[in-house]
């Protein structure tokens, strides 16, 4: 099949900005920005798949590749939408929208570059793995690194499930209410869905990077891994924990914030 691979990529980001901007108009109507998360994860099975479908899925590597992030995506998309659908806008966004507001500035307009087109640019960075491992026939084989990032994908997968699944357990006992979860996975790391949802992209990463143009972006997974534990992921959600949660503060003292550890003795 002929195809460039430049063409793909920017086809692809093309493709992801406009649905974010669409989103961004729905969003307007329902005055509802978290919406943009709905589709966080089933962005990345529409680049794959999209990339797939232009490449004429050339290597066993380019289905693989689209069957991880697929894969992913579907159970990532269907659990949040379990989770957030007709509770309305997320306090995170809610809180942007009133800073934004009180000082004058329309939230309607900044959230199309700041909320929309920002994840949708970032979206499109951390799945260059995927895109140039699909976008070349060679090598043919998969070798040890692809191997190895399938079984990182496979433990981040797991983690991200189960913490999720523990969690939504834990929220379903009305006796849990104000409580802090800090059994199973959550025992020994206070972010296990996190975790996971890093190790699920270096392991996507460590399958593409045996094609020497994918190797490059080993800066895709630490953009997620630093978006997660820096920006939009830990920082916001124990700032509001430790506000709302009476033992969260103890929690933390004893808890390893990311990478899985024994708890600290004594504690």
């Amino acid at each position: 099949m002929d195809f460039s691979v430049s063409g793909i990529l920017f086809g692809n980001l093309g493709l992801i900005l406009g649905i974010m901007a669409a989103l961004w108009l729905v969003s307007l109507q329902l005055r509802d920005t978290s919406i943009v998360d709905l589709f966080w994860g089933l962005g990345f099975a529409v680049i794959a798949l999209a990339t797939l479908w232009r490449t004429g899925g050339i290597s066993p590597r380019a289905w693989l590749l689209a069957l991880l992030t697929t894969a992913w995506s579907l159970r990532y998309s269907w659990h949040l939408w379990r989770r957030n659908i007709g509770r309305g806008e997320d306090y995170r966004y809610a809180a942007m929208r009133e800073r934004t507001e009180a000082s004058g500035r329309s939230w309607n307009l900044r959230s199309l570059y700041v909320v929309f087109l920002l994840q949708g640019a970032i979206l499109w960075l951390v799945s260059l793995p995927v895109q140039l491992g699909q976008s070349y026939a060679a090598p043919v084989t998969l070798g040890w690194a692809a191997l190895a990032g399938i079984a990182v994908w496979i433990v981040g997968v797991l983690f991200e499930t189960i913490g999720d699944a523990q969690l939504k357990r834990f929220r379903a006992d009305p006796e849990n209410r104000g409580k802090v979860l800090d059994t199973g996975l959550w025992r020994y790391t206070r972010h296990p869905n996190y975790f996971g949802n890093a190790c699920l992209w270096w392991g996507i990463w460590l399958v593409a990077a045996e094609v020497d143009a994918a190797a490059w972006t080993f800066f895709s997974p630490a953009l997620m891994t630093w978006a997660l534990l820096k920006f939009s992921g830990v920082p916001i959600l124990e700032k509001h924990l430790a506000s709302t949660r009476p033992g969260y503060g103890d929690y933390m003292k004893r808890t390893s914030m990311f990478f899985p550890l024994p708890p600290k003795k004594g504690d």
